[in-house]
């Protein structure tokens, strides 16, 4: 399953949105974003829920669990609430108040035992106790609060008995229990209609001598317009807690994605390389390329990186195909590909049964070496024991071709020096004289037959049966070094079972395949018939359940970790301590501030609609909505531009991207905000004056008679509660840090406090007169008492801020880690692919990577107009030698290495960006042209090659002959510098050439046909220091300035008389118009 993107019904999506829920992720399956169908009533975009249900069955566990630390906070709030209701009691203690004292002090025990239970987790083994918790807390919450409203207030009810506290604790549910948002809805719901209940069945019980229904039902309006603004203002902070959990959630999810993706294309590319190369080979490239790319100013070395080891007593097998000629005239060039693809993959897989390491592919000749990187005691054995059954395995294809084809095998022990030469399309080789040994012997071995030398005869246990090889009357070298040979009798039982193994291991294949197939032109071959849809659809829900288990277990993983430990921060500001990180955490867009903002909108209309209820008569009040809306709604759509572009005009939008990504900028807004909230509120109670009034005495006590209105002074309390509103929409601002909140609410709470303590002295002292006219002296003064409480909700607010933004910063460090993880695994796998593409061509690199490969599979490409070269070091083998003076005869090697870098250099520069180096051959280089799509020719042009003059077209061949003449003049400087007379002899063809892989698990890159022949020949039988090329080249070449001589008419084997030429140089325009000749080191003369 993939996540590369996500997607909802609705046609119009905010940016917010799509920023949050979208992005390009490698891979094959969706997650998808749909509108969940519970709660109904709620915006379209607040209704989203990950598909298939079993993700957002995830996301759901994962929600809670994030949400139960701040059942922790929750609890707290609780016991700060008790511990004030113990604190109010104590203050003014009298026997009436004992029931009271003892059921805020149980209450206190119970929220100081629940909290020790959550943060010790010792409810862990028991999910069913985990689960009631929340609800456990709840209730014990909600038995607080009616407890303080029916104990504390018994005697005097009125209808605004905490109401603040109930407001307050119907936010802090949306904002802290761990569960889904319709049960937090009807728990609110129960809630609050329990504590209205209460309120009205006591304040009439009180009253009913002397009951003004209209009056109460004004005040329990008023008290439930401020339990509606804190459910509102809550669903909106759960909203916003789910998108930012979401977001989250969907980041762990993508880097799952990412990860699995980039492992699976890791894990091939490493494959596809570690069956190229071997591992210690491998690992020592890789690990100088980095190091290499983590110097910021690249020395000079004296000589270029080699990467070769000495290996002894080890056995060299050399294999040919006799009898190809006659195979390859019965079939087509892409049958012959196909046939060596499958019958070379065998090989590849009896030389894993075998403890062979392949070094390479050469024509129809494979070569494989045993105790290499891994010494074995059997070497010899087990090389014999490959040869065997190689030539058993040819036998099958001889009977299903119908041709005279066999295997041709020789054996040699001794030392080999193995590694890769060169800076470009490594292939791992071995050089020694026992690999020259090895190959001689396979030269001059027999048909069907296992030719080993006496070294090789020396390391076994008699475990065969040989006889005499004669090896000397077929190989002249083999006779000049009087090296003794032998032949492997196969016993019976061995026989029988090589037969049972051809049986098992080859027949169990379609055998037609061998040669009645059709090829493919660069797509991979598959016998394998599409699996069924519904075996799809069971492998991707065993996927999807694989990676669904995958990622809960990395979210419990990043549960489990202790980030914060890891970064040191502030204790008091909680400030990253490292500067950069800090920069990097400040200057994250903050995405749900709008929906902050829109929270101050909401508080300021619902306490304007509570003071409605209370004192509709106030002027005041509607002025301050008026206002303070307009002022509120243009801080939200500054806010908002950001997150509805297409709204907004392209200036607002950028200062609103501006704000976000700005931390003063922000506080800034926030505090203005805040600032436009509690002018009001202030506004409004400054209003507010003492009405007329007179007392008198009445059989129930003092009576209050108004000469005018009285709301307000009746009820006062409910202008703190707006207060309380205030710092709920303070905590609603995410945007801004736990200090700028702080000071926020400081504000909020001084200037409500003033105004009680001062402005409002004589309304609440008047309040308290006729409240509790016979227990003034034992309660606490009004004026005092809502002052406390909201510096307690102050503390309760501030506490939980802190714990917020300790959660965004372990949020931000997550994400951070999630992107250094990706991009440690980009870089892993940028570097293997470097070394992949450095031994395939870029083109077909991809091929192999895309998709996982069989050995059948093919991949080839027809081309009708290539250049191909051969570039031989003729008297090199002069120079090689393995004395000890040499080291061996690495230090030779060293040399080659030079040389062969030095020509690999050349391909990086512009004008031979055309040219594509195949492979090299012991100290031959070997070079094609045409063959990438850059080169505009063959299919790769858009235009049809009659359309194309013939400069147009051959321009690749071109460059290969600059190439060449470039390449005499690097080895000429070469020379001078190591005292050196190193000579090449080229050979230049041009013509269709067949380009494929052999073996998908082995992959093999090389190019076949007539053109590749016959510059082969063109090298073997040139002369050192020249450049040979046929006729045809030079018919070509000329147009291009290239000068050439007339050598005549040689005999090529297959080929016959062949009139070729030698290319002088190139004439290149002066200045003024006439040629210029390229001086070419070691060239033939005009004849």
């Amino acid at each position: 399953m993939s996540v590369d993107r996500a997607r909802t019904s609705p046609p119009e999506q905010s940016a917010e949105y799509s920023a949050e829920y979208s992005g390009q992720v490698p891979g094959s399956r969706d997650v998808t974003v749909v509108q969940s169908r519970c709660c109904g009533c709620l915006p379209r975009a607040a209704r989203l829920k990950f598909a298939p249900e079993s993700l957002e069955r995830i996301y759901q566990n994962y929600f809670r669990r994030q949400r139960q630390e701040n059942l922790l906070v929750l609890a707290v709030f609780a016991a700060l609430f008790n511990g004030f209701v113990v604190l109010t009691c104590a203050v003014a203690y009298t026997r009436d108040k004992l029931a009271m004292v003892v059921v805020a002090a149980v209450g206190l025990a119970a929220d100081l035992a629940l909290y020790a239970l959550c943060r010790l987790d010792l409810l862990r083994a028991s999910p069913v106790l985990r689960g009631a918790v929340p609800y456990v807390l709840w209730l014990m919450v909600a038995v607080h609060v009616l407890c303080y409203a029916g104990l504390n207030h018994e005697r005097f009810p009125h209808a605004s008995d905490a109401v603040g506290w109930q407001a307050f604790f119907s936010f802090c549910g949306f904002l802290t229990l761990p569960l889904n948002l319709a049960p937090l809805l009807l728990l609110t719901a129960i809630a609050c209609a329990t504590h209205t209940l209460v309120l009205g069945v006591a304040v009439a019980k009180r009253l009913e001598d002397n009951l003004q229904g209209p009056v109460l039902a004004r005040q329990l309006l008023a008290n439930w317009m401020l339990n509606l603004c804190a459910a509102m203002v809550g669903v909106m902070s759960y909203y916003m807690a789910d998108r930012k959990y979401r977001t989250a959630f969907l980041e762990a999810r993508q880097s799952l994605g990412v990860k699995l993706t980039l492992e699976e294309q890791s894990t091939q590319q490493e494959e596809l390389l570690l069956s190229i190369l071997p591992k210690h080979i491998a690992d020592e490239m890789l690990q100088g390329m980095k190091s290499q790319a983590d110097q910021n100013e690249v020395q000079q070395q004296q000589f270029n990186t080699m990467y070769m080891y000495r290996h002894e007593n080890v056995s060299i097998l050399f294999a040919d195909i006799v009898g190809f000629t006659q195979l390859s005239s019965t079939c087509s060039a892409h049958e012959l590909v196909k046939l060596l693809n499958e019958l070379f993959a065998r090989f590849d897989k009896l030389a894993e049964e075998h403890h062979q390491l392949r070094i390479k592919i050469l024509g129809d000749c494979y070569y494989c070496i045993c105790g290499l990187p891994d010494f074995r005691n059997d070497h010899a054995a087990c090389s014999i024991m490959m040869g065997l059954a190689m030539v058993d395995a040819i036998s099958y294809v001889r009977e299903k071709t119908k041709t005279d084809v066999d295997m041709r095998v020789g054996v040699h022990s001794g030392t080999v020096l193995g590694g890769v030469l060169g800076q470009k399309r490594w292939q791992f080789d071995v050089w020694s004289t026992d690999v020259t040994v090895a190959n001689k012997m396979e030269s001059g071995g027999i048909p069907g037959r296992v030719h080993i030398s006496q070294t090789t005869k020396d390391s076994l246990n008699g475990e065969f049966e040989l006889e005499l090889g004669d090896g000397g009357e077929r190989c002249e070298y083999l006779l000049e070094k009087g090296i003794d040979t032998y032949l492997v009798l196969v016993p019976k039982q061995v026989t029988n079972g090589l037969s049972r193994h051809k049986s098992g291991t080859l027949s169990n294949r379609n055998s037609n395949q061998l040669i009645n197939t059709t090829a493919t032109n660069g797509n991979a071959a598959s016998s394998q018939s599409t699996p069924t849809e519904s075996k799809q659809e069971r492998n991707k829900a065993v996927e999807e359940q694989v990676i669904n288990r995958r990622l809960q277990q990395e979210l419990l993983d990043r549960e489990t970790q202790q980030i914060m430990k890891d970064h040191q921060i502030n204790p008091l500001s909680l400030r990253f301590l490292d500067a950069k990180l800090e920069e990097q955490y400040s200057s994250e867009k903050e995405k749900r501030s709008g929906a902050a903002f829109c929270c101050c909108i909401v508080v300021l209309f619902f306490i304007t609609a509570m003071e409605v209820f209370i004192d509709p008569l106030l002027a005041v009040n509607y002025v301050t909505l008026a206002v303070g809306e307009v002022l509120l709604l243009i801080l939200t759509v500054c806010s908002l531009a950001a997150i509805f572009p297409r709204m907004f005009s392209k200036r607002l939008v950028s200062f609103s991207v501006w704000i976000d990504r700005t931390r003063w900028a922000r506080n800034t807004w926030a505090m203005a905000a805040i600032f436009v909230l509690t002018m009001a509120v202030i506004a409004d109670m400054l209003s507010c004056a003492p009405p007329s009034l007179r007392v008198f005495n009445s059989t129930s006590g003092p009576v209050l008679e108004s000469l005018g209105d009285r709301g307000c002074a009746d009820n006062p309390k409910h202008y703190s509660f707006m207060a309380v509103m205030s710092l709920i929409a303070t905590a609603m601002l995410v945007q801004v840090g736990h200090l700028i909140k702080l000071g926020l609410m400081v504000l909020v709470v001084t200037a409500t406090g003033a105004v009680n303590i001062y402005s409002w002295r004589d309304i609440y002292d008047l309040y308290d007169y006729v409240q509790f006219p016979s227990n003034r002296t034992s309660i606490v003064p009004s004026k005092y008492l809502m002052t406390v409480m909201i510096v307690v909700m102050m503390i309760d607010f501030y506490l939980f801020a802190r714990h917020l933004e300790l959660q965004s910063r372990k949020l931000f460090l997550w994400k951070m880690g999630v992107h250094e993880q990706k991009e440690r695994v980009f870089e892993m796998r940028r570097w293997n692919e470097a070394l992949v593409t450095n031994m395939l061509p870029e083109h077909v690199a991809k091929h192999f990577l895309g998709t996982k490969k069989r050995d059948e599979d093919l991949y080839s490409q027809s081309y009708n107009e290539t250049g191909v070269m051969f570039a031989s070091i003729p008297n090199f083998s002069d120079f090689y030698t393995e004395e000890s003076i040499n080291n061996g005869g690495l230090e030779c090697l060293r040399i080659l290495n030079e040389i062969i870098s030095d020509f690999d250099s050349l391909l990086d520069r512009d004008e031979f960006r055309y040219i594509t180096k195949i492979k090299t051959i012991g100290s031959t280089y070997m070079a094609a042209s045409g063959l990438t799509p850059e080169s505009n020719t063959n299919e790769y042009s858009n235009r049809k090659p009659e359309d194309q003059s013939l400069i147009e077209r051959w321009q690749h061949l071109s460059d290969l002959a600059d190439f060449a003449l470039a390449m005499k003049v690097t080895l000429n400087n070469l020379n001078k510098q190591s005292f050196n007379n190193f000579m090449l002899r080229i050979g230049l063809n041009k013509g269709g050439v067949l380009a494929g892989v052999i073996g998908a698990r082995k992959p093999h890159y090389d190019i076949w046909g007539n053109t590749v022949n016959v510059a082969s020949r063109m090298e073997s039988t040139g002369v050192m220091g020249n450049v040979q090329v046929v006729e045809d080249c030079y018919d070509i070449l000329k147009e291009y300035g290239f000068r050439f001589i007339r050598r005549g008419p040689i005999f090529v084997k297959g080929k016959g008389d062949l009139l070729t030429f030698f290319m002088k140089g190139k004439d290149k325009p002066r200045s003024n118009g006439g040629p210029v000749t390229t001086v070419l080191p070691h060239q033939v003369g005009d004849q």
